[in-house]
């Protein structure tokens, strides 16, 4: 069995904190963000704030972040955890 010692809520609000540095990089405002997006500018605020986010929203913003190569190979190289999980792929 594999532990998890970070709440779902961590992971999100760690993954909102890249999503932040990101956008900086590119000296691009939360308004900004959320114009080349498509999102509100309340919900990117609210994402860069608490994590929270709908996964078409992210996606929107990774894509104007040019970084939906990123997103798109999320969980595509996940390494098997058992010999079962080899078999029940195959099924």
């Amino acid at each position: 069995m594999i532990y998890t010692w970070e709440t779902a809520e961590e992971i999100n609000k760690k993954l909102a904190d890249r999503v932040r540095t990101l956008r900086r990089r590119k000296k691009l405002s939360q308004v900004e963000l959320a114009e080349r997006s498509g999102v509100s500018y309340g919900s990117v605020k609210r994402f860069e704030t608490s994590g929270q986010i709908s996964l078409i929203s992210l996606t929107k913003i990774a894509m104007a972040l040019d970084a939906a190569d990123e997103l798109r190979e999320l969980f595509t190289d996940v390494a098997y955890s058992s010999i079962a999980e080899v078999v029940n792929e195959s099924k």
